[in-house]
């Protein structure tokens, strides 16, 4: 479990493709906290590190993953937000973020609002269905507010040190980003289903 507040922007040193998956290897400080089989979230992703030293560390990339996700698109001296999971004596300053990548989302739009900068990001309708504004989302693993919505998309605000801390400021239209959806909306929606569309009434011949 994570909480959408980035502890490290790393470097991407290399990403190999394969037929079993994929392997990308990242320089971060936070490799000094981790061993091999330690989980750690990359743009939001949850990874399990294999190979560990001392400013380095290798996961491994499922194809199921990669299709889900935008970590394919990744190339050698990409920045890539960090986070290491939750601990029970942590504040919870964002949001529970499990790392399971709902889809992705293509940057529409982006402006500059006073000192915030607002992105507009299209995505799949029914992942906009849990969306709700001033409700939480995360953007390449970053815990943020949905500041507005639409029928096909959302926008949220970024302030300066969310721009200087993790890779969003780097961001341009047409960007693809890796989105989680609040998992207590999924849990309710999937609630509310159950009681319109009971399971026994669909296993009844």
């Amino acid at each position: 479990m994570f909480t959408g507040l980035i502890g490290d922007l790393g470097s991407v040193s290399a990403l190999e493709l394969g037929d079993a998956g994929a392997t990308v290897r990242i320089r971060t400080r936070l490799a000094r906290e981790l061993k091999a089989g330690d989980s750690i979230a990359v743009n939001g992703v949850c990874l399990t590190a294999g190979e560990v030293a001392a400013e380095e560390f290798a996961a491994q990339v499922m194809h199921e993953t990669l299709a889900r996700s935008a970590l394919a698109g990744l190339r050698s001296g990409a920045a890539v937000n960090l986070e290491l999971p939750l601990r029970a004596s942590d504040r919870l300053g964002g949001h529970f973020v499990q790392g399971h990548i709902d889809g992705t989302g293509t940057v529409s739009e982006v402006r500059e609002d006073g000192f915030a900068r607002v992105l507009e990001i299209e995505t799949d309708a029914q992942l906009v269905r849990y969306l709700v504004e001033k409700g939480s989302v995360a953007v390449d693993g970053v815990s943020l507010t949905v500041s507005a919505l639409g029928e096909r998309g959302f926008a949220v605000s970024l302030i300066p040190e969310t721009l200087t801390r993790t890779n969003l400021g780097g961001l341009r239209e047409g960007a693809l980003v890796n989105l989680e959806v609040d998992i207590l909306a999924k849990h309710l929606a999937r609630l509310l289903e159950g009681q319109l569309h009971p399971a026994d009434e669909a296993l009844r011949p």
